[in-house]
C-alpha cells in the first residue's frame, strides 16, 4: 500500500492516476473526502494526523508534501514508521541548494521537513523541482476575461516543469529500487520568461496575449490569491532574482523515466480548458 498526501493537488492527482493505472493499491489522504472528486480505485481517507493508524496501517510507502507534514513532522514520520512505512518520497523544492537564503520561508518549510526525514528511521528520496508550470494558472482569471495579463517581473526566467513529469519521477522513486537516499533536482527542458509563457498560452488558445508588468509593491492577493501573506514577499524576492537569470536545467526526468521533460508549450496545450471562459 502506498499512502499519498496532497491527493487533490496537481502533482498528487497526476501521481494518483499513474499509480492506479499501474494497478498499485493507493490510500489517498485528503481533508475533505466528500468533495475531493478523486478517481475510483483509490482508498480515500480523511487526513487526520492525530489518528495515524487510519492513515498508515498496512502501508510501506509514503508520498509526502512538505505542507502535509505539519508543524511537527517528526511525529507524523514516527507514526508512519511504527505502522510499517519504510520509504518516504518527499516533494521538496529546488530552493534548497548550496548558497541559498536559508531564511527564505519556502526554504525553511522544506528544509525543516527534509531534516526531520533524515533524522527518522525511514528510507527517503527527495524530489526538488524548480518552478512548476502550473504556477501559470495564476493568470487564468485574467486570460479568461481578456487578452492582457498583469503581473510582476516580465523578464523573470525559469525552466517550468510539467506536473505530470514530477509525478512520473515520483512513480519511479516509489515503485523501483535504487532511489533511496537520492536527491533528484527536476526542471523543465528550457528557460522561458513570464512574457514567453503568456505568449505560449495564447498560441495554445489561438489568441494573441500580452503581458503588462506591474510594480511588485502593487502586487497583492488579486495577483497571488493562493499565496499565504507571510510568503508573498519571499516569493517576490525570488521572482526579482530570476529577472534575466539563467535557471537550472536538469535532465533528471529523462534519466529516471526514460522520457524527456515536456516543454512549457506542451503544458499550455494540455491546459487550454483552464484558460477558456
Amino acid at each position: 500500500m502506498i499512502v499519498l498526501t496532497g491527493a487533490t493537488g496537481n502533482v498528487g492527482r497526476a501521481l494518483l492516476e499513474r499509480l492506479l493505472a499501474a494497478d498499485r493499491p493507493v490510500r489517498a489522504l485528503t481533508r475533505d473526502p466528500q468533495r475531493a472528486g478523486l478517481p475510483a480505485g483509490a482508498e480515500v481517507v480523511r487526513f487526520r494526523p492525530d489518528d495515524p493508524a487510519a492513515l498508515f496501517t498496512g502501508a510501506t510507502k509514503l508520498f509526502l508534501y512538505a505542507q502535509a507534514a505539519g508543524p511537527q513532522p517528526a511525529d507524523l514520520l514516527r507514526a508512519a514508521h511504527e505502522a510499517g512505512v519504510r520509504h518516504v518520497v518527499l516533494l521538496s523544492s529546488a530552493i534548497i541548494a548550496e548558497g541559498a537564503d536559508e531564511t527564505h520561508p519556502i526554504h525553511v518549510m522544506h528544509a525543516t521537513v527534509e531534516r526531520a526525514i533524515q533524522d527518522s528511521a525511514l528510507e527517503w528520496t527527495f524530489l526538488r523541482p524548480g518552478a512548476f508550470a502550473t504556477n501559470a494558472l495564476q493568470w487564468a482569471p485574467q486570460i479568461r476575461a481578456g487578452d492582457t495579463v498583469r503581473g510582476v517581473f516580465v523578464g523573470a526566467r525559469s525552466a517550468p516543469i510539467h506536473e505530470d513529469d514530477i509525478a512520473a519521477v515520483a512513480e519511479r522513486a516509489l515503485l523501483d529500487t535504487g532511489h533511496e537516499g537520492a536527491v533528484l533536482r527536476l526542471s523543465g527542458p528550457q528557460a522561458t520568461s513570464n512574457a514567453e509563457q503568456v505568449a505560449a498560452i495564447g498560441r495554445a488558445l489561438g489568441r494573441d496575449l500580452s503581458f503588462v508588468e506591474v510594480p511588485p509593491e502593487q502586487a497583492g492577493p488579486e495577483l497571488f490569491p493562493h499565496v499565504p501573506p507571510h510568503m508573498l514577499q519571499g516569493l517576490l524576492d525570488s521572482f526579482r532574482a530570476a529577472v534575466d537569470a539563467t535557471p537550472e536545467i536538469t535532465d533528471t526526468v529523462e534519466k529516471i523515466t526514460g522520457s524527456p521533460a515536456r516543454a512549457f508549450a506542451r503544458w499550455a496545450e494540455d491546459h487550454t480548458a483552464d484558460f477558456r471562459a
